[in-house]
């Protein structure tokens, strides 16, 4: 069981009402023993989406996201960059006309959550180091490599290690790949290139 509701709680800030977070709960295929779910391509089904306005409404849905996490075997994420109400509600339009230009009227309905997945509007923006169990022998050396003053911008870069199911999500500020990528050859950890650094995506929050 993977629980990070506490920590990830620490780590918002609301600015303005216009400020809001992502979380989902998605049952996934490879989670299930029937090896299927009834989503719209069979990897993955969005149980529900929540739009977290404020702290107040965090700690309400809590408890719901859990007990839909248990019921449905599934695993809520949370994306740690803010949205805009206001920049997803533009998007959302541009988005629902394309589909109705494009008569594609039966995927409508789906244009909000997945515009609010695509786009943030955070100026402070957070990425995940995905680290796999085997990789954790690694751990050591990413941490060296994020904190090296060679690795702009210069400072701490960590801003916490959150666990997931099968390993750790590191939470870092951005900082420059290109420079990253060659710390990693003169390392001469090749396996180390297979780690995955994502700029927009959920982290775990809760996983039964």
């Amino acid at each position: 069981m993977v629980d990070n509701f506490d920590k990830i709680r620490n780590l918002l800030e609301f600015r303005s009402q216009d400020d809001f977070y992502f979380l989902q709960i998605l049952q996934r295929k490879k989670d299930n023993e029937k090896g299927k779910v009834n989503g719209s391509n069979n990897n993955s089904r969005l149980i529900k989406a929540y739009y977290i306005k404020n702290l107040e409404y965090f700690d309400f849905v809590k408890p719901e996201v859990i007990e839909l996490c248990k019921v449905f075997n599934a695993r809520a994420g949370f994306n740690l960059n803010r949205r805009s109400f206001e920049r997803m509600a533009l998007q959302h339009l541009k988005k629902v006309t394309d589909q109705l230009l494009n008569k594609s009227y039966n995927k409508v309905h789906k244009a909000y959550p997945s515009v609010v997945g695509a786009y943030n509007d955070d100026s402070d923006k957070k990425w995940i180091i995905d680290i796999d169990k085997d990789q954790m022998i690694y751990l050591d050396i990413v941490r060296d490599l994020l904190n090296d003053p060679h690795l702009k911008p210069v400072g701490d870069k960590i801003i916490i290690e959150l666990p997931s199911k099968s390993g750790l999500h590191i939470i870092t500020k951005p900082f420059d790949l290109s420079k990253w990528n060659l710390d990693l050859l003169k390392w001469n950890k090749i396996s180390l290139l297979n780690i995955e650094i994502h700029k927009n995506n959920p982290t775990n929050i809760y996983i039964p």
